[in-house]
């Protein structure tokens, strides 16, 4: 017989077929997705259909619905009922709306959401109670899937949004239930649906990553016997048709492009159903039809997030796009100068960072509505001022500084290390309130060349007042130099909204720079 295991994972929020900054049409979705299932449904009745995580935040419609749309189910969580998933497992960004948003999803979730190694800091009891499920098919095999989350969340997350929580080290964990689920539950197939990635080259074994323990899927492999399948996510990279040390594993993108799918042949045994064959492959949602029956369950919602983002809120005097991300990368640019400074304002600190989260923010273009906001600002921020020593800022600026390869001649490049496995654009800092230069020709970590603070140098010893979103202000990012410093402020107020009351209340914003920095080489 025939098992088809099909896997979304890193969806965000993406339902319709669209780039919200302009609406054009794009291949993302569950709406395409969906199409997809039924296909694979329609071929294979013995079929899992399991979410890996990241669901739940990600597009202006579920910002949209998470800030002000509160009455009504989440409406990721009706797609997905809709759809009749067998499960769900918990991303780091479910959390990023906090712990009201999250249980209003879990709790209109048609299907179990599992969470083996999120337990309770003091019992150490699964906190949302459901570490797995097992499901049998008739003249069939068992089933087990269990569920696992990067350890890394309170790295990144807010304390109070996983407040009373503990993440467990995700192998250890596995390493606990698995013998259960196969001696106790005797079932004839595990698989792991495990929100993180792979930290090591797939074929090699090799360190890809410096920071170890956020994706620990090939030590998953390695290290927890019995496993037959590994679905995994996070890093939104494409990985299919790999197996290690026996274990099917796949990866399939991110905001819905690609459905993943596993296929595994069993026969009947003496001691139950044994897997004779395993395969897996990524169904890319490139040409598919959205299924209008299915999106037309959350039409209202995207009606009113429409309308929300279609608001006028005022201009800009100048030029605030970005026609290259680099160019903004490498030199002041308007709409990084207004940001900082805006930030500096409602803090009351004459110091700021910030960055340009990925290269298809657009830049803010004459007239202003939501939509240009969120389209540059994607992520649900709030502000922290951190006390940071001059040495903290010193060590900051190198590992933005590390953002680019050495420069050797010709065009300016991204280290490797910001773009593999996956792209972290949003790691790279740009500054205000200090002067600083970062030579490029220089080896990474003796990159600035230049640091004041008021025309004077900055004091290694000094102290200084910094506002930053909150995440990197625990240390998102591998800026560890961060980490348990003094809160000297929260503003508990999303960056977006903050944004967005700047423009409303000064209707015309100029776009101005200081060249307080600059890049040589």
């Amino acid at each position: 017989m025939k098992l088809v295991i099909l896997e979304t994972s890193d969806v965000h929020g993406n339902i319709y077929p669209i780039r919200y900054a302009d609406n054009s049409p794009e291949d993302v979705g569950m709406g395409k997705i969906a199409t997809l299932v039924y296909k694979e449904r329609a071929k294979h009745p013995c079929t899992l259909l399991v979410d890996n995580g990241d669901m739940i935040q990600g597009t202006p419609l579920l910002y949209y619905y998470a800030r002000f749309d509160h009455k009504r189910p989440n409406p990721m969580t009706v797609i997905a009922n809709k759809l009749n998933y067998d499960c769900a497992v918990f991303g780091n960004h479910e959390f990023n709306f906090g712990s009201d948003v999250l249980n209003r999803a879990v709790d209109a979730s048609k299907f179990p959401w599992l969470a083996a190694n999120i337990v309770h800091e003091l019992t150490g009891k699964p906190f949302f109670g459901t570490p797995y499920i097992i499901k049998s098919y008739t003249h069939g095999p068992c089933v087990a899937v269990l569920g696992l989350t990067t350890k890394y969340v309170p790295n990144w997350e807010k304390p109070e949004h996983i407040k009373g929580m503990r993440f467990d080290d995700p192998v250890d964990t596995a390493n606990k239930w698995v013998p259960f689920l196969k001696n106790e539950k005797k079932v004839d197939v595990v698989i792991l649906s495990y929100h993180g990635g792979f930290g090591r080259d797939l074929d090699t074994g090799e360190a890809i990553e410096e920071l170890k323990g956020e994706n620990q899927a090939y030590q998953i492999c390695q290290d927890v016997p019995d496993i037959d399948v590994l679905l995994t996510g996070h890093q939104h990279r494409m990985i299919y048709g790999k197996t290690i040390n026996g274990v099917a594993v796949i990866q399939p993108g991110c905001n819905g492009t690609h459905l993943g799918k596993v296929t595994l042949e069993l026969e009947r045994a003496v001691k139950g159903w044994q897997i004779t064959s395993k395969s897996s492959e990524l169904l890319s949602v490139r040409g598919i039809k959205s299924d209008m029956s299915l999106l037309s369950y959350v039409d209202v919602y995207e009606r009113d997030a429409q309308t929300w983002l279609d608001q006028p809120l005022g201009k800009i005097d100048g030029d605030m796009r970005v026609h290259d991300p680099m160019k903004v990368r490498t030199r002041d640019h308007p709409l990084i100068e207004f940001i900082n400074r805006l930030q500096m304002k409602v803090s009351g600190t004459d110091i700021s960072s910030t960055a340009l989260f990925n290269n298809e923010s657009p830049g803010m273009p004459e007239h202003v509505s939501m939509r240009d906001i969120v389209a540059n600002y994607i992520y649900p921020n709030t502000l922290r001022v951190l006390r940071i020593s001059g040495q903290d800022m010193l060590n900051a600026l190198e590992r933005s500084a590390s953002y680019f390869e050495t420069y050797i001649g010709g065009p300016i490049q991204v280290s490797k290390a910001f773009t593999d496995p996956k792209p972290q654009h949003y790691n790279y800092d740009m500054w205000e309130g200090i002067d600083y230069i970062i030579d490029i020709s220089r080896p990474a970590g003796e990159r600035i060349v230049k640091l004041s603070y008021h025309e004077a140098p900055v004091r290694m010893d000094g102290q200084y007042d910094v506002v930053m979103n909150n995440y990197r202000a625990v240390g998102g990012g591998d800026y560890f130099m961060f980490c348990k410093k003094p809160i000297v402020k929260d503003i508990p107020v999303d960056v977006t909204e903050l944004i967005a009351n700047e423009v409303l209340e000064k209707k015309i914003i100029k776009a101005t720079v200081d060249h307080n920095w600059k890049i040589v080489y």
